[in-house]
């Protein structure tokens, strides 16, 4: 039994040995656009479907219920816990941020902020904003010394109390985690969660701000306006 022979080159069609033609640049380039405009397209609806509003900060999902706490905001003999309760129709928006007394920059800087805010609301919304400081060492910081340090920034700033155990769970509830930090030659420190949290008036966390966010204070400003006036 014979084989056949193997074909020639030139017996072989120019179909077979050919290569796909190459695509020209452009089209190339028009493709990436495109993908990186739908990315881009689906990230904004992703946005728009947690509020149709352009926050500045972190927009949560439509309905999400605030966990209301218990804590003490005085040293007096009387004192007695409160309960910060987020009730729909309260009339107050609520700025809760968790931070300590002995921290070196950023609490400070952050109730700095938060009062900058606060003034520059119209003088009838001023009174409408409360902002909340939750101490993540409550081991140092007396609710005496946390009313007094959270009032010192602006004078409608609460400094809340709260002991653990309960203490880890209103930080779990908001996504906080905080842990104790020895330093060499000196006291501990906290190392924290820096964001804020926006409570609305009907008891719903509506907007979050990374701390770096809020220097810029007009547009931090504008999304608590925003809160403030939509239900």
């Amino acid at each position: 039994m014979t084989s056949e022979p193997a074909p020639s080159p030139e017996s072989i069609s120019p179909e077979t040995t050919s290569a796909p033609p190459a695509r020209p640049w452009y089209v190339s380039a028009i493709l990436a656009l495109v993908a990186v405009t739908l990315l881009l397209l689906g990230a904004w609806a992703a946005a728009r479907l947690r509020s149709p509003y352009p926050f500045f900060g972190t927009a949560y999902p439509q309905g999400t219920a605030a966990t209301g706490f218990t804590g003490t905001v005085s040293d007096t003999p009387t004192a007695a816990p409160h309960a910060f309760t987020f009730t729909p129709g309260q009339g107050q928006v609520t700025a809760v941020f968790f931070g300590f007394t002995h921290c070196a920059s950023i609490c400070p800087l952050t109730l700095s902020y938060l009062n900058k805010v606060r003034d520059a609301l119209p003088e009838d919304q001023k009174a409408r904003f409360r902002i909340l400081l939750v101490s993540v060492d409550p081991a140092r910081d007396t609710p005496g010394r946390l009313n007094e340090y959270a009032s010192y920034f602006g004078k409608e700033g609460v400094g809340v109390h709260v002991p653990e155990p309960q203490l880890a769970n209103v930080a779990q509830a908001y996504g906080v985690g905080y842990q104790k930090a020895d330093i060499q030659g000196a006291d501990y420190q906290i190392n924290h969660t820096t964001a804020t949290y926006l409570v609305d008036a009907q008891g719903n966390l509506r907007v979050l701000w990374d701390y770096t966010q809020l220097p810029q204070v007009e547009r931090v400003r504008a999304d608590l306006q925003h809160v403030m006036e939509t239900p």
